[in-house]
């Protein structure tokens, strides 16, 4: 099959020394040749027709003046496997805002399409799955958003202060001093969203608030965009008591990763007590992010991937029957 690609985007779709196009390639078990300005795609006629959807798709996507990044190849041939290529243009036409570099923040995956659309359309969502996914910075720029348009009077940032393995008590100055490491993610986005100015004055105006979740108890939050960060740290009496903070006017999501819990081994998470009980309760949207949905280096994705499949292969009752079997067996001199 041949395609006519313009000369300006052919960089752009074949990628530094070909690395797009020979990622396409083995996916879809083609060969690509580059020829008079032309593309000619060749191999099995239903490889072939995947191929071209997918490429066409990609040049429409440069065409808009996106520059391709790895993450948009691998994302566009994800869909084009599942005939599903159009969609792409779908994500990329939902722009929130923009960053003060000028970098456009937007959805990259189906997932994160229906996560930001789920945060319009609902007053509470709960954005679930695995690191990178980029729940809490589209969750942010969410919020920056509605607050640049007046929707909402002040951001309120929280997440629950507990160390990741480590003790970080020790750490020198005030209380506020000692949260800051827990917060910092959150003033990574908005610095980057908002500009270190623009935050540092509505901070200090009491419109934009970071801070640990305990203090939000006795609250009431009118009229406030309200991001709850790793809330799989939350214990129920805490993600209860959070939950009935929210006042009129007000906008919730709260983000977590049931994978990367630090809470001690038998308490239980308040989110996933909250997302048995809230479940069937209009206006609270529950969004499953899942290793599809990474968006930081491939690597992370595979490694997401990698800890999804080994978690899955140890809850299975089979495999502890038959770890438990060995170990007699050893112990008895078989094997």
């Amino acid at each position: 099959m041949r395609m006519d690609v313009p000369m300006e985007h052919m960089q752009n779709l074949f990628g530094e020394y070909d690395a797009f196009i020979k990622k396409l390639e083995n996916d879809f078990h083609v060969v690509v040749i580059n020829r008079d300005g032309a593309v000619k795609i060749n191999g099995r006629k239903e490889d072939v027709e995947k191929a071209a959807k997918t490429v066409r798709e990609l040049v429409l996507l440069s065409e808009r003046g996106t520059v391709l990044q790895e993450q948009n190849i691998d994302y566009a041939i994800e869909l084009g496997k599942e005939n599903k290529e159009e969609m792409l243009l779908a994500i990329d036409d939902d722009c929130i805002c923009h960053t003060m570099s000028g970098k456009p923040v937007k959805p990259k995956t189906l997932g994160q399409k229906q996560y930001v659309d789920a945060i319009r359309n609902n007053m509470i969502v709960f954005g679930l799955g695995p690191a990178g996914t980029g729940k809490t910075y589209l969750a942010m720029a969410m919020a920056i958003t509605a607050f640049k348009n007046n929707e909402v009077s002040r951001i309120i940032l929280t997440r629950p202060a507990i160390e990741a393995g480590e003790k970080l008590g020790f750490l020198p100055g005030d209380l506020q001093s000692k949260v800051d490491p827990y917060l910092r993610p959150l003033y990574d986005a908005l610095y980057q969203i908002m500009g270190a100015d623009s935050f540092t004055k509505n901070m200090e105006k009491g419109l934009i608030e970071v801070a640990p979740l305990a203090y939000m108890r006795g609250r009431t939050l009118d009229n406030a965009y309200i991001i709850l960060d790793e809330a799989q740290n939350t214990t129920p009496a805490q993600m209860k008591m959070f939950l009935t903070r929210i006042g009129f006017g007000s906008k919730v999501v709260i983000t977590g990763d049931a994978s990367q819990k630090d809470l001690a081994p038998d308490a239980k998470s308040g989110l996933d007590v909250a997302a048995r009980v809230l479940s069937k309760i209009d206006d609270i949207a529950f969004c499953n992010l899942t290793s599809k949905d990474v968006v930081r280096h491939p690597l992370v994705q595979k490694i997401v991937k990698a800890y999804e499949t080994y978690e899955a292969k140890e809850k299975n009752p089979y495999n502890n029957y038959e770890k438990k079997r060995r170990g007699r067996n050893l112990e008895h001199g078989r094997k």
